[in-house]
């Protein structure tokens, strides 16, 4: 039995997320029916990350274990033609037994997108959170550096994230871009995330960069240990799952921490 990774990239407008449900379309559910089309196997995906309803996703990795003769490359593009438009495999190969896509992961990229102008976009506000009001960008980036290191992050999960053990992660990197056409881009690098993390954080940021909350008000937020008194969650639709990182994986490329990043291309210019 081979055991083969797939990178994958999905719009999750129309989804309730990656995980399967039994009554809701997932991107999940999607694949490996398309999978099983194929191979006329039954089989069980396993995702590196799983992506709320909504939030979209250019660096997915998940990997499944088949009995199919077709190469990785022949599997790649006859499971493309069984999935709708907005879901694609944009590479498969052929990876060791033991490689699990969620457990083997050492680091997460999220991005996220505001547009910062007082009127709308009718070209950018299916991918960008609207928010009207001018952001600071130096008191944004001064409040982001509160999250860096290891933390208990329970005051920006959600209420209903039934996460196992532990609340605590290690962020590695939380980046501020502001782009001359009014959009904002929010990177964060972890560890792991729990259940709306990226967006209660981004949420938080912005009413800071709006003079509703201080930067200095980050460290008593995370030692609370209560979502209430952390900001409001940002809504899904402008959240992106940017690439996930290994310490070995098949035809992967290093990044700066010596790690192995599943590929994912930089479409900042085409958001």
């Amino acid at each position: 039995m081979r055991n083969v990774r797939l990178g994958i990239e999905y719009d999750g407008s129309r989804y309730h997320g990656w995980q399967y449900q039994p009554n809701a379309p997932t991107i999940q559910a999607c694949i490996e029916q398309a999978i099983s089309t194929v191979t006329g196997e039954r089989v069980r995906i396993i995702g590196a990350g799983r992506t709320d309803a909504g939030v979209h996703a250019r660096g997915q990795v998940a990997n499944f274990f088949t009995w199919s003769r077709l190469d990785a490359e022949a599997l790649q593009r006859a499971i493309n033609t069984r999935l709708p438009e907005d879901i694609v495999i944009t590479d498969a190969a052929d990876v060791p037994e033991e490689f699990h896509a969620r457990k083997d992961a050492l680091r997460k990229r999220y991005e996220y997108w505001v547009w910062n102008r007082r009127t709308p976009s009718a070209f950018h506000y299916r991918y960008c959170w609207h928010v009207r009001s001018p952001l600071d960008l130096q008191r944004m980036r001064e409040a982001a550096r509160h999250f860096l290191g290891a933390h208990d992050f329970s005051s920006f999960c959600a209420s209903d994230g039934g996460h196992r053990g532990s609340a605590v992660r290690t962020v590695f990197r939380f980046d501020i871009e502001r782009f001359a056409d009014g959009k904002i881009r929010f990177g964060v690098e972890a560890d792991g995330f729990l259940k709306s993390m990226v967006r209660a954080m981004v949420g938080t940021v912005v009413e800071i960069g709006r003079g509703k909350r201080h930067g200095e008000d980050i460290p008593s937020i995370l030692q609370a240990r209560d979502r209430r008194v952390a900001g409001v969650t940002a809504p899904p639709h402008a959240l992106f799952l940017e690439w996930v990182s290994y310490r070995t994986s098949a035809g992967a490329r290093d990044n700066d921490a010596g790690e192995r990043i599943h590929p994912a291309i930089d479409v900042s210019s085409h958001l």
